[in-house]
């Protein structure tokens, strides 16, 4: 593992040193460009320019993959435009459509006026799908040979290609007169078939194959399900448009997992962009992540209002008040088991909307059993703390039965948010967790209102 810290320091000494250049453009090609953004990203501005301007434009477009759209956007915008264009120019197609995305539409729109034609071309294409669609993410540029040419013919035209495109090599798509995608050929295949072999005999015609217009999700189970290393993207009539790759589909699940994690703390990534909310603009973060506390505010005063409509009750047995922590901290970390394991499953495939009434079941008794368990336990230690048998009864069922409607709740909501297709991940936000104490402070007064004669 590098220690970067130690990294930087050297490349800082070299770059202090004025007749040190050659020496600082060999130590930064030393090291792979993934580590190259590790430690880019350690460095002031003005030491990231100073580096970035000693690689060549190989290593600087292998470079801008690895860097956050920040530092990408940042990068070029302090080099020569020209510079820049010859970096983008160097990137797959995708990456390029990526970093240009990211940009302010003027300076977008002047980088691809100076772009090679046909490479410009089918980066604007790119730019008018969705980002998260597999149009947005997909590269166009693709392997295409048609069925009447030979394995032969095959091998000689990819050492063509290969020569003259930046082509990723998984499989080789055959295609008609216009571009309909017919069958896929494995490198395997193309390797160990007769040389004289029609490619048309060797094909695979039952194709899996994207959409342009299928989200980032979907395509993240596709690829799961069926472990292939690339699947080729076609429009509504069939014609190839380009590809996705395995690497695609990495940056999409570390997407959706990020995506899923901040959501489940209440943090909105539908306002602002997930890469400017730890970075950038404080305005940002703040931007994302005020909504859902304010909705968890206005809970809040629900749960406090529940509380007030108890006021004889507390004022008559304050001792209760010590144990509405107790009973919410309970309540919201079993529901947010319950609400974690289907979320989970429903993303995975394990969970479907077929079996909610079997999970919902499930987890109302696994709810009922832990509540009664942690409810005993919680009537034996009152009654030894507070000397009160019946004070202890009424805290215990409370728990058990808080426990169990937070279970209850927990799992239903996620289905209940599937079914009208809005992400389930939203459900183990801090609204169910507000949702949940409002629900276990009703319970908890209303059994000690109930009892309150034999408690006292």
């Amino acid at each position: 593992m590098l220690n970067i810290s130690n990294i930087v320091d050297r490349l800082r000494e070299i770059m202090n040193d004025e007749d040190a250049q050659t020496q600082l453009k060999e130590e930064l090609d030393s090291y792979h460009s993934a580590d190259l953004a590790d430690i880019f990203q350690a460095m002031k501005p003005e030491e990231r320019l100073q580096c970035f301007k000693m690689l060549d434009l190989e290593k600087a477009a292998e470079l801008m993959e690895y860097l956050t759209p920040q530092l990408q956007v940042e990068l070029l915008g302090d080099i020569d435009e020209e510079l820049a264009s010859k970096i983008i120019t160097k990137l797959p197609h995708d990456a390029a459509a990526d970093v240009l995305g990211d940009m302010e539409d003027d300076e977008s729109e002047t980088y691809l006026d100076k772009l090679p034609h046909k490479f410009s071309a089918e980066v604007r294409e790119l730019l008018t799908y969705n980002e998260d669609t597999a149009g947005g993410i997909m590269n166009p540029s693709v392997l295409t040979v048609n069925c009447d040419m030979t394995v032969l013919d095959v091998l000689n035209y990819i050492r063509i290609k290969a020569e003259q495109d930046n082509l990723e090599l998984y499989y080789i798509y055959v295609v008609d007169k216009q571009n309909h995608l017919l069958g896929v050929v494995s490198l395997r295949s193309l390797l160990t078939s007769p040389i004289n072999k029609k490619i048309e005999d060797i094909m695979i015609c039952d194709i899996v194959k994207l959409h342009v217009d299928d989200y980032q999700d979907y395509i993240a189970d596709v690829f799961m399900k069926y472990q292939y290393n690339a699947l080729p993207v076609v429009d509504l009539y069939n014609r190839l448009k380009g590809m996705i790759t395995w690497d695609d589909v990495q940056d999409i699940v570390e997407e959706e997992t990020t995506e899923t994690i901040y959501q489940s703390s209440g943090i909105s990534t539908e306002l602002v962009d997930e890469d400017k909310i730890l970075s950038g603009n404080i305005l940002n973060a703040i931007k994302a992540r005020t909504p859902w506390l304010f909705i968890t505010l206005i809970g809040e005063f629900i749960a406090v209002n529940v509380a007030h409509h108890f006021d004889a009750t507390l004022s008559a047995l304050p001792i209760i008040a010590i144990f509405m922590p107790l009973l919410a901290g309970l309540g919201g970390n079993i529901g947010t088991q319950s609400i974690t394991l289907m979320v989970r499953g429903l993303s995975t495939g394990q969970v479907t909307l077929n079996s909610a009434l079997y999970h919902i079941m499930r987890e109302m008794l696994i709810g009922f059993c832990i509540g009664i368990f942690f409810g005993t336990m919680t009537t034996l230690v009152t009654w030894g703390w507070q000397h009160n048998v019946e004070l202890g009864i009424v805290v215990g069922i409370a728990m058990a039965i808080n426990m169990t409607m937070a279970t209850i709740i927990g799992t239903f909501t996620p289905f209940a948010l599937k079914t009208v297709n809005i992400d389930p991940a939203v459900a183990s936000g801090p609204v169910i967790a507000t949702t949940i104490d409002v629900i276990g402070l009703a319970v908890y007064f209303t059994l000690v209102s109930t009892f309150l004669l034999h408690v006292i």
